[in-house]
Protein backbone atom coordinates (compact mmCIF):
# COMPACT_ATOMS: atom_id res chain seq x y z
CA UNK A 1 0.00 0.00 0.00
CA UNK A 2 1.01 3.29 -0.63
CA UNK A 3 2.25 5.58 1.92
CA UNK A 4 -0.58 7.91 2.76
CA UNK A 5 0.03 11.46 2.03
CA UNK A 6 1.50 14.04 4.42
CA UNK A 7 -1.03 16.94 5.20
CA UNK A 8 -0.15 20.79 5.67
CA UNK A 9 -2.41 23.30 5.99
CA UNK A 10 -0.93 27.15 5.75
CA UNK A 11 -3.82 29.69 6.54
CA UNK A 12 -3.78 33.27 6.81
CA UNK A 13 -6.19 35.04 8.93
CA UNK A 14 -8.99 37.51 7.28
CA UNK A 15 -6.88 37.96 3.82
CA UNK A 16 -8.91 39.56 0.98
CA UNK A 17 -9.16 36.89 -1.67
CA UNK A 18 -7.59 39.10 -4.18
CA UNK A 19 -4.13 39.50 -2.19
CA UNK A 20 -2.11 37.04 -4.01
CA UNK A 21 1.01 38.09 -6.52
CA UNK A 22 -0.54 36.02 -9.07
CA UNK A 23 -3.50 38.20 -9.14
CA UNK A 24 -2.60 41.69 -8.26
CA UNK A 25 0.73 42.84 -9.67
CA UNK A 26 1.51 44.85 -6.97
CA UNK A 27 1.56 42.43 -4.44
CA UNK A 28 4.65 40.53 -4.05
CA UNK A 29 3.95 36.97 -2.61
CA UNK A 30 7.15 34.68 -4.29
CA UNK A 31 6.16 31.44 -2.16
CA UNK A 32 2.79 31.81 -2.67
CA UNK A 33 3.26 32.32 -6.42
CA UNK A 34 5.48 29.28 -6.61
CA UNK A 35 2.38 26.99 -4.68
CA UNK A 36 0.22 28.53 -7.63
CA UNK A 37 2.85 27.44 -10.31
CA UNK A 38 3.42 23.87 -8.85
CA UNK A 39 -0.35 23.58 -8.19
CA UNK A 40 -3.62 25.23 -8.57
CA UNK A 41 -5.35 28.35 -7.41
CA UNK A 42 -9.12 28.06 -6.87
CA UNK A 43 -11.19 31.75 -7.62
CA UNK A 44 -14.36 30.78 -6.13
CA UNK A 45 -13.40 29.29 -2.72
CA UNK A 46 -15.70 30.41 0.47
CA UNK A 47 -15.54 30.57 4.32
CA UNK A 48 -18.02 29.17 6.34
CA UNK A 49 -18.42 31.90 8.12
CA UNK A 50 -16.78 35.19 7.77
CA UNK A 51 -15.30 35.76 11.24
CA UNK A 52 -12.50 33.90 13.12
CA UNK A 53 -13.65 30.78 15.36
CA UNK A 54 -16.20 29.50 13.89
CA UNK A 55 -14.58 28.64 10.60
CA UNK A 56 -11.59 27.86 12.33
CA UNK A 57 -13.68 25.50 13.89
CA UNK A 58 -14.99 24.11 10.64
CA UNK A 59 -11.33 23.74 9.73
CA UNK A 60 -10.65 21.04 12.14
CA UNK A 61 -14.26 18.93 12.17
CA UNK A 62 -15.89 19.28 9.40
CA UNK A 63 -18.80 20.83 10.32
CA UNK A 64 -21.07 23.84 9.88
CA UNK A 65 -20.92 26.57 13.12
CA UNK A 66 -24.47 25.67 13.69
CA UNK A 67 -23.48 22.12 14.39
CA UNK A 68 -20.38 22.32 15.86
CA UNK A 69 -21.02 24.51 18.47
CA UNK A 70 -18.53 27.41 18.24
CA UNK A 71 -21.41 29.16 16.23
CA UNK A 72 -20.02 33.06 16.71
CA UNK A 73 -17.09 34.79 18.34
CA UNK A 74 -16.97 34.50 22.04
CA UNK A 75 -17.54 30.76 22.20
CA UNK A 76 -16.39 28.23 22.35
CA UNK A 77 -15.62 24.80 20.06
CA UNK A 78 -16.88 21.93 22.74
CA UNK A 79 -14.08 19.32 23.65
CA UNK A 80 -16.53 16.69 22.61
CA UNK A 81 -17.06 17.18 18.81
CA UNK A 82 -14.88 14.73 17.13
CA UNK A 83 -12.01 16.49 14.96
CA UNK A 84 -9.36 15.22 12.15
CA UNK A 85 -6.38 15.24 14.28
CA UNK A 86 -8.07 12.47 16.43
CA UNK A 87 -9.13 10.48 13.05
CA UNK A 88 -5.74 11.07 11.65
CA UNK A 89 -3.95 10.42 15.22
CA UNK A 90 -5.78 7.08 15.26
CA UNK A 91 -4.05 6.10 11.09
CA UNK A 92 -0.64 6.65 12.42
CA UNK A 93 -0.53 10.84 11.61
CA UNK A 94 1.45 13.08 13.98
CA UNK A 95 -1.23 16.17 14.44
CA UNK A 96 0.29 19.21 14.96
CA UNK A 97 -1.10 23.39 15.44
CA UNK A 98 1.56 26.17 15.14
CA UNK A 99 0.31 29.76 15.54
CA UNK A 100 -3.78 30.74 16.00
CA UNK A 101 -6.10 28.90 17.70
CA UNK A 102 -8.36 30.54 18.47
CA UNK A 103 -11.24 27.88 19.16
CA UNK A 104 -11.67 29.27 22.75
CA UNK A 105 -13.24 32.66 24.02
CA UNK A 106 -10.93 35.82 25.41
CA UNK A 107 -13.44 35.42 28.76
CA UNK A 108 -13.85 31.99 30.93
CA UNK A 109 -16.49 31.45 33.49
CA UNK A 110 -16.69 27.89 35.47
CA UNK A 111 -19.26 26.73 33.27
CA UNK A 112 -17.03 27.28 30.00
CA UNK A 113 -13.55 27.33 30.79
CA UNK A 114 -10.93 28.63 27.98
CA UNK A 115 -7.49 28.53 27.99
CA UNK A 116 -7.19 31.23 25.54
CA UNK A 117 -8.15 33.73 28.17
CA UNK A 118 -6.68 35.65 30.74
CA UNK A 119 -4.89 35.47 33.01
CA UNK A 120 -3.70 31.93 31.59
CA UNK A 121 -2.52 33.50 28.34
CA UNK A 122 0.38 35.30 30.07
CA UNK A 123 1.06 32.39 32.89
CA UNK A 124 4.28 31.40 30.61
CA UNK A 125 4.67 28.66 33.25
CA UNK A 126 1.44 26.76 32.32
CA UNK A 127 2.37 26.88 28.47
CA UNK A 128 6.25 25.74 29.06
CA UNK A 129 4.23 22.53 30.36
CA UNK A 130 1.12 22.39 28.08
CA UNK A 131 1.67 21.09 24.48
CA UNK A 132 -1.62 19.00 24.11
CA UNK A 133 -3.05 16.68 23.38
CA UNK A 134 -6.10 19.34 22.38
CA UNK A 135 -8.80 19.23 20.00
CA UNK A 136 -7.42 16.20 18.03
CA UNK A 137 -3.15 17.70 17.87
CA UNK A 138 -0.76 15.65 19.27
CA UNK A 139 1.45 18.92 19.74
CA UNK A 140 -0.04 22.77 19.82
CA UNK A 141 2.59 26.02 19.99
CA UNK A 142 -0.46 28.67 20.01
CA UNK A 143 -0.51 32.88 20.03
CA UNK A 144 -3.51 34.34 20.65
CA UNK A 145 -2.43 38.57 19.51
CA UNK A 146 -2.59 40.21 16.33
CA UNK A 147 0.34 42.77 16.12
CA UNK A 148 0.36 44.22 19.82
CA UNK A 149 -2.74 43.49 21.70
CA UNK A 150 -2.62 42.73 24.97
CA UNK A 151 -3.47 39.27 24.90
CA UNK A 152 -0.17 37.94 24.07
CA UNK A 153 1.76 35.36 25.64
CA UNK A 154 1.29 31.39 25.62
CA UNK A 155 4.62 29.75 23.36
CA UNK A 156 4.92 32.79 21.81
CA UNK A 157 5.83 34.77 24.99
CA UNK A 158 7.86 32.06 26.23
CA UNK A 159 9.82 31.38 22.73
CA UNK A 160 10.77 35.47 23.43
CA UNK A 161 12.02 35.16 27.12
CA UNK A 162 14.06 31.92 25.47
CA UNK A 163 15.36 34.20 22.85
CA UNK A 164 16.43 36.68 25.28
CA UNK A 165 13.77 39.34 25.29
CA UNK A 166 12.92 39.35 28.74
CA UNK A 167 10.83 42.38 28.59
CA UNK A 168 8.37 41.01 25.86
CA UNK A 169 5.37 42.67 27.63
CA UNK A 170 6.99 46.16 26.74
CA UNK A 171 6.45 45.98 22.88
CA UNK A 172 2.42 44.52 23.84
CA UNK A 173 -0.64 46.87 24.75
CA UNK A 174 -0.66 46.00 28.55
CA UNK A 175 -2.50 44.00 30.51
CA UNK A 176 -5.12 45.16 32.26
CA UNK A 177 -5.83 47.21 29.77
CA UNK A 178 -4.92 51.38 30.38
CA UNK A 179 -7.21 53.45 29.19
CA UNK A 180 -6.22 56.41 27.21
CA UNK A 181 -3.20 54.65 26.31
CA UNK A 182 -1.94 55.86 22.71
CA UNK A 183 -2.05 53.17 19.96
CA UNK A 184 1.11 52.13 17.87
CA UNK A 185 0.44 52.78 14.21
CA UNK A 186 1.85 50.88 10.89
CA UNK A 187 5.44 50.03 12.45
CA UNK A 188 6.13 48.38 14.93
CA UNK A 189 9.28 48.59 16.86
CA UNK A 190 9.72 44.45 17.50
CA UNK A 191 12.16 42.89 15.55
CA UNK A 192 11.11 41.11 12.05
CA UNK A 193 13.25 37.89 13.72
CA UNK A 194 11.78 37.92 16.62
CA UNK A 195 7.38 38.74 15.24
CA UNK A 196 5.31 36.07 15.40
CA UNK A 197 5.10 35.41 11.62
CA UNK A 198 8.71 34.66 11.94
CA UNK A 199 8.06 31.96 15.21
CA UNK A 200 5.22 31.02 13.48
CA UNK A 201 7.23 29.66 10.59
CA UNK A 202 9.90 28.21 12.95
CA UNK A 203 8.10 26.40 15.13
CA UNK A 204 6.39 24.55 11.83
CA UNK A 205 9.53 23.99 10.58
CA UNK A 206 10.69 22.21 13.55
CA UNK A 207 7.75 19.90 13.60
CA UNK A 208 8.20 18.93 10.03
CA UNK A 209 11.56 18.18 11.07
CA UNK A 210 10.44 15.92 13.55
CA UNK A 211 8.16 14.07 11.62
CA UNK A 212 10.88 13.28 8.78
CA UNK A 213 13.24 12.21 11.27
CA UNK A 214 11.03 9.50 12.74
CA UNK A 215 9.53 8.66 9.14
CA UNK A 216 5.88 9.38 10.42
CA UNK A 217 3.53 10.81 8.12
CA UNK A 218 2.06 14.29 9.58
CA UNK A 219 -0.84 16.79 9.86
CA UNK A 220 0.37 19.87 10.32
CA UNK A 221 -1.37 23.44 10.55
CA UNK A 222 0.79 25.98 10.24
CA UNK A 223 -1.85 29.19 11.17
CA UNK A 224 -0.35 32.67 10.46
CA UNK A 225 -1.88 35.49 12.38
CA UNK A 226 -1.59 38.48 9.40
CA UNK A 227 -3.17 40.41 7.59
CA UNK A 228 -5.87 40.73 10.52
CA UNK A 229 -6.11 44.30 12.07
CA UNK A 230 -4.13 46.31 13.80
CA UNK A 231 -2.53 47.65 10.70
CA UNK A 232 1.31 47.16 12.37
CA UNK A 233 4.30 45.31 10.99
CA UNK A 234 8.14 45.09 11.69
CA UNK A 235 10.82 46.35 9.78
CA UNK A 236 11.83 46.07 6.65
CA UNK A 237 8.09 45.05 6.11
CA UNK A 238 6.24 48.61 7.60
CA UNK A 239 7.31 50.17 4.49
CA UNK A 240 8.04 47.90 1.88
CA UNK A 241 4.57 49.26 -0.28
CA UNK A 242 3.82 52.88 -1.21
CA UNK A 243 0.61 54.42 -0.19
CA UNK A 244 0.14 56.03 -3.39
CA UNK A 245 0.77 52.91 -5.28
CA UNK A 246 -2.72 51.25 -3.01
CA UNK A 247 -6.23 50.96 -5.21
CA UNK A 248 -8.72 50.97 -2.42
CA UNK A 249 -12.29 49.46 -3.11
CA UNK A 250 -15.39 51.82 -3.76
CA UNK A 251 -18.74 52.50 -2.81
CA UNK A 252 -20.56 53.01 -5.99
CA UNK A 253 -23.43 55.61 -6.48
CA UNK A 254 -26.68 54.14 -5.34
CA UNK A 255 -25.52 51.15 -4.16
CA UNK A 256 -26.86 51.80 -0.80
CA UNK A 257 -30.05 52.47 -1.68
CA UNK A 258 -30.78 48.81 -2.42
CA UNK A 259 -29.43 47.10 0.71
CA UNK A 260 -30.71 46.20 3.83
CA UNK A 261 -31.04 49.54 6.14
CA UNK A 262 -28.19 48.42 8.52
CA UNK A 263 -25.07 48.27 6.09
CA UNK A 264 -26.32 52.12 5.37
CA UNK A 265 -25.67 52.48 9.08
CA UNK A 266 -21.86 51.91 8.49
CA UNK A 267 -21.58 55.26 6.11
CA UNK A 268 -23.19 57.11 9.30
CA UNK A 269 -20.52 58.99 11.77
CA UNK A 270 -22.04 57.81 14.56
CA UNK A 271 -24.29 54.68 14.02
CA UNK A 272 -27.02 53.38 15.82
CA UNK A 273 -26.71 49.85 15.75
CA UNK A 274 -29.26 49.06 18.89
CA UNK A 275 -32.03 47.60 16.90
CA UNK A 276 -29.94 45.14 15.44
CA UNK A 277 -27.35 44.39 18.17
CA UNK A 278 -27.64 42.37 21.87
CA UNK A 279 -25.35 41.80 24.46
CA UNK A 280 -20.96 42.19 22.88
CA UNK A 281 -22.33 43.79 20.28
CA UNK A 282 -21.30 42.22 16.27
CA UNK A 283 -17.96 42.94 15.15
CA UNK A 284 -18.34 45.35 12.57
CA UNK A 285 -21.46 47.04 13.75
CA UNK A 286 -19.79 50.74 13.92
CA UNK A 287 -18.86 53.60 11.37
CA UNK A 288 -17.18 52.59 8.67
CA UNK A 289 -16.36 55.75 7.55
CA UNK A 290 -12.96 56.49 6.20
CA UNK A 291 -10.05 58.93 5.00
CA UNK A 292 -8.71 57.57 1.87
CA UNK A 293 -5.37 58.44 2.93
CA UNK A 294 -5.60 56.58 6.11
CA UNK A 295 -7.05 53.89 4.48
CA UNK A 296 -4.24 53.54 1.54
CA UNK A 297 -1.43 53.95 4.01
CA UNK A 298 -3.77 51.14 6.19
CA UNK A 299 -3.76 49.31 3.25
CA UNK A 300 -0.07 49.07 2.44
CA UNK A 301 1.11 47.86 5.77
CA UNK A 302 -2.00 45.06 4.90
CA UNK A 303 0.00 44.16 1.82
CA UNK A 304 3.69 44.73 3.95
CA UNK A 305 2.14 41.73 6.39
CA UNK A 306 1.05 39.56 3.32
CA UNK A 307 4.31 39.97 2.00
CA UNK A 308 6.72 38.96 5.46
CA UNK A 309 3.71 35.94 5.43
CA UNK A 310 5.08 35.10 2.16
CA UNK A 311 8.57 35.22 2.85
CA UNK A 312 7.51 32.87 6.01
CA UNK A 313 5.62 30.40 3.86
CA UNK A 314 8.69 30.30 1.78
CA UNK A 315 11.12 28.92 4.55
CA UNK A 316 8.51 26.47 5.10
CA UNK A 317 8.43 25.23 1.67
CA UNK A 318 11.96 24.80 1.51
CA UNK A 319 12.19 23.07 4.46
CA UNK A 320 10.06 20.37 2.55
CA UNK A 321 12.40 20.46 -0.37
CA UNK A 322 15.25 19.48 2.19
CA UNK A 323 13.62 17.13 4.39
CA UNK A 324 12.74 15.22 1.25
CA UNK A 325 8.87 15.39 1.77
CA UNK A 326 7.79 17.79 -0.55
CA UNK A 327 6.57 15.40 -3.65
CA UNK A 328 4.59 13.22 -1.13
CA UNK A 329 2.83 16.42 0.78
CA UNK A 330 -0.51 17.58 0.11
CA UNK A 331 -0.43 21.25 1.00
CA UNK A 332 -3.52 23.63 0.90
CA UNK A 333 -2.98 27.60 1.51
CA UNK A 334 -6.20 29.56 2.03
CA UNK A 335 -7.74 32.47 5.05
CA UNK A 336 -10.34 31.95 7.38
CA UNK A 337 -12.36 34.54 5.68
CA UNK A 338 -11.88 37.83 3.89
CA UNK A 339 -11.34 41.84 4.23
CA UNK A 340 -12.62 45.05 3.50
CA UNK A 341 -10.29 47.42 2.50
CA UNK A 342 -13.02 50.33 0.85
CA UNK A 343 -15.27 47.39 -0.48
CA UNK A 344 -18.76 48.75 -0.30
CA UNK A 345 -17.63 51.94 1.72
CA UNK A 346 -16.31 49.11 4.24
CA UNK A 347 -13.14 48.01 6.34
CA UNK A 348 -12.18 45.17 8.13
CA UNK A 349 -15.00 43.13 8.76
CA UNK A 350 -18.73 43.01 9.83
CA UNK A 351 -22.24 41.50 8.80
CA UNK A 352 -21.96 41.83 5.53
CA UNK A 353 -21.99 38.94 3.21
CA UNK A 354 -20.55 40.56 -0.05
CA UNK A 355 -17.68 38.15 -1.55
CA UNK A 356 -15.19 40.62 -0.17
CA UNK A 357 -16.03 39.26 2.91
CA UNK A 358 -17.00 35.64 2.47
CA UNK A 359 -14.80 34.49 -0.53
CA UNK A 360 -11.00 33.61 0.38
CA UNK A 361 -7.70 33.07 -1.41
CA UNK A 362 -7.51 29.12 -2.20
CA UNK A 363 -4.11 27.21 -3.69
CA UNK A 364 -3.39 23.71 -3.20
CA UNK A 365 -0.31 22.01 -4.03
CA UNK A 366 -0.90 18.03 -4.23
CA UNK A 367 2.24 16.32 -6.46
CA UNK A 368 0.69 13.23 -8.55
CA UNK A 369 -2.86 14.69 -7.86
CA UNK A 370 -3.23 18.16 -9.29
CA UNK A 371 -2.35 19.84 -12.65
CA UNK A 372 1.01 22.15 -12.29
CA UNK A 373 0.11 25.85 -13.25
CA UNK A 374 -3.95 25.00 -13.24
CA UNK A 375 -6.78 27.53 -12.26
CA UNK A 376 -9.76 26.01 -10.74
CA UNK A 377 -12.99 27.73 -11.16
CA UNK A 378 -15.61 25.16 -9.62
CA UNK A 379 -17.30 25.97 -6.24
CA UNK A 380 -15.26 25.19 -2.93
CA UNK A 381 -15.85 25.52 0.75
CA UNK A 382 -14.00 25.54 3.73
CA UNK A 383 -16.26 23.12 5.45
CA UNK A 384 -14.51 20.82 2.62
CA UNK A 385 -11.36 20.63 3.79
CA UNK A 386 -11.63 17.98 6.43
CA UNK A 387 -13.62 15.53 4.44
CA UNK A 388 -10.76 16.17 1.87
CA UNK A 389 -8.02 15.69 4.08
CA UNK A 390 -9.60 12.08 5.76
CA UNK A 391 -10.26 11.30 2.05
CA UNK A 392 -6.63 11.73 1.18
CA UNK A 393 -5.54 9.57 3.41
CA UNK A 394 -7.80 7.05 2.56
CA UNK A 395 -9.70 6.97 5.86
CA UNK A 396 -13.83 6.58 6.10
CA UNK A 397 -15.59 9.12 5.97
CA UNK A 398 -17.44 10.17 9.51
CA UNK A 399 -21.23 10.59 8.61
CA UNK A 400 -21.54 13.88 10.74
CA UNK A 401 -19.27 15.73 8.09
CA UNK A 402 -21.34 18.19 6.30
CA UNK A 403 -18.43 19.11 3.60
CA UNK A 404 -17.81 17.14 0.57
CA UNK A 405 -14.36 15.97 -0.67
CA UNK A 406 -12.87 18.43 -2.66
CA UNK A 407 -10.11 15.94 -5.15
CA UNK A 408 -12.57 15.22 -7.81
CA UNK A 409 -12.83 19.04 -8.67
CA UNK A 410 -8.77 19.42 -8.03
CA UNK A 411 -8.33 16.78 -10.37
CA UNK A 412 -10.51 18.42 -13.03
CA UNK A 413 -13.16 15.54 -12.93
CA UNK A 414 -16.10 17.83 -12.61
CA UNK A 415 -17.41 20.22 -9.65
CA UNK A 416 -18.47 18.34 -6.65
CA UNK A 417 -20.54 21.20 -5.30
CA UNK A 418 -23.47 23.44 -7.29
CA UNK A 419 -24.03 25.35 -4.35
CA UNK A 420 -22.84 26.53 -1.19
CA UNK A 421 -23.64 27.97 2.24
CA UNK A 422 -21.77 31.00 4.43
CA UNK A 423 -23.60 31.06 8.14
CA UNK A 424 -23.24 34.53 10.25
CA UNK A 425 -25.82 34.04 13.81
CA UNK A 426 -23.16 36.44 15.33
CA UNK A 427 -26.07 37.45 17.47
CA UNK A 428 -28.66 34.82 19.07
CA UNK A 429 -32.00 36.57 17.31
CA UNK A 430 -30.39 39.67 15.62
CA UNK A 431 -28.28 40.21 12.34
CA UNK A 432 -28.55 36.33 12.14
CA UNK A 433 -28.18 35.73 8.18
CA UNK A 434 -27.58 32.93 5.99
CA UNK A 435 -26.28 33.27 1.84
CA UNK A 436 -26.50 30.64 -0.82
CA UNK A 437 -24.03 30.70 -3.41
CA UNK A 438 -24.75 29.03 -6.74
CA UNK A 439 -23.03 29.14 -9.87
CA UNK A 440 -24.04 32.20 -10.82
CA UNK A 441 -26.37 34.03 -8.22
CA UNK A 442 -26.02 34.72 -4.81
CA UNK A 443 -28.94 35.22 -2.27
CA UNK A 444 -28.91 36.48 1.44
CA UNK A 445 -31.94 35.53 3.54
CA UNK A 446 -31.83 37.68 7.13
CA UNK A 447 -34.20 36.07 10.22
CA UNK A 448 -37.17 37.96 11.09
CA UNK A 449 -36.77 40.42 8.84
CA UNK A 450 -38.30 41.52 5.50
CA UNK A 451 -35.05 42.42 3.40
CA UNK A 452 -32.92 40.10 1.87
CA UNK A 453 -29.61 40.26 -1.25
CA UNK A 454 -29.75 38.77 -4.55
CA UNK A 455 -26.79 39.22 -6.91
CA UNK A 456 -26.39 37.71 -10.38
CA UNK A 457 -22.45 37.27 -10.06
CA UNK A 458 -22.08 36.66 -13.62
CA UNK A 459 -23.44 40.15 -14.80
CA UNK A 460 -22.96 42.04 -11.62
CA UNK A 461 -19.49 40.23 -10.67
CA UNK A 462 -18.87 43.88 -8.22
CA UNK A 463 -22.44 42.96 -6.03
CA UNK A 464 -23.33 46.70 -5.97
CA UNK A 465 -27.10 46.00 -7.86
CA UNK A 466 -29.04 44.17 -5.00
CA UNK A 467 -31.98 42.82 -7.08
CA UNK A 468 -33.84 41.34 -3.62
CA UNK A 469 -37.04 43.90 -4.50
CA UNK A 470 -36.94 44.09 -8.52
CA UNK A 471 -40.14 43.33 -9.53
CA UNK A 472 -38.19 41.42 -12.80
CA UNK A 473 -35.92 39.34 -10.42
CA UNK A 474 -39.37 38.06 -8.38
CA UNK A 475 -39.06 34.59 -10.11
CA UNK A 476 -35.67 34.52 -9.53
CA UNK A 477 -35.86 35.50 -5.80
CA UNK A 478 -38.79 32.24 -5.89
CA UNK A 479 -36.39 29.61 -7.00
CA UNK A 480 -33.29 30.71 -5.41
CA UNK A 481 -35.60 30.76 -2.00
CA UNK A 482 -36.48 27.24 -3.41
CA UNK A 483 -32.96 26.05 -3.62
CA UNK A 484 -31.94 27.40 -0.58
CA UNK A 485 -34.17 25.80 1.51
CA UNK A 486 -33.11 22.06 -0.58
CA UNK A 487 -29.47 23.18 0.00
CA UNK A 488 -29.68 23.55 3.67
CA UNK A 489 -31.59 20.18 3.88
CA UNK A 490 -29.24 18.22 1.61
CA UNK A 491 -26.35 19.38 4.79
CA UNK A 492 -27.82 17.30 7.19
CA UNK A 493 -25.45 15.19 8.71
CA UNK A 494 -26.53 11.48 9.29
CA UNK A 495 -24.21 10.68 12.05
CA UNK A 496 -25.46 6.98 12.76
CA UNK A 497 -26.88 5.32 9.66
CA UNK A 498 -29.83 3.45 9.38
CA UNK A 499 -29.89 -0.31 10.06
CA UNK A 500 -33.14 -1.30 10.25
CA UNK A 501 -36.69 -0.72 9.47
CA UNK A 502 -37.39 0.02 12.91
Amino acid sequence: MARRPNILLITSDQQHYSCLGATDPVLQTPALDRLCAEGQRGERAYTCNPTCSPTRASLITGLYPSVHGCWTLGTKLPEDVPTIGDALHGAGYHTALLGKAHFQPLGSRPSQTSLEAQPTLRDLAFWRQFHGPWYGFDHCELARNHADEAHAGQHYGAWLEDHGLTNWQDYFEPWPPQPGRSKRLHHWDLPAELHYTTWTAERTIADLERCAAADQPFFTWASFHDPHPPYLVSAPWSTLYDAADMQPGRLHAGELERLPPYVALAQQERPDYRPYVEQYASHGCQSHRHDEARLRADMAVYYGMISFMDQQIGRILEALDRLGQAEQTLVVFTSDHGHYLGHHGLVAKGPFHFDDGIKVPFIVRWPGEVAAGSVNRDLQSLVDLPTTFLAAAGLEIPGLHQGRDLAPSWRGEGAVRDHLICENRHQPTRLHLHTLVTEQHKITVFRGQPWGEIYDLAADPGETRNLWDEPSAQGLKCELLRRFVEADMAREPTRCPRIAHA
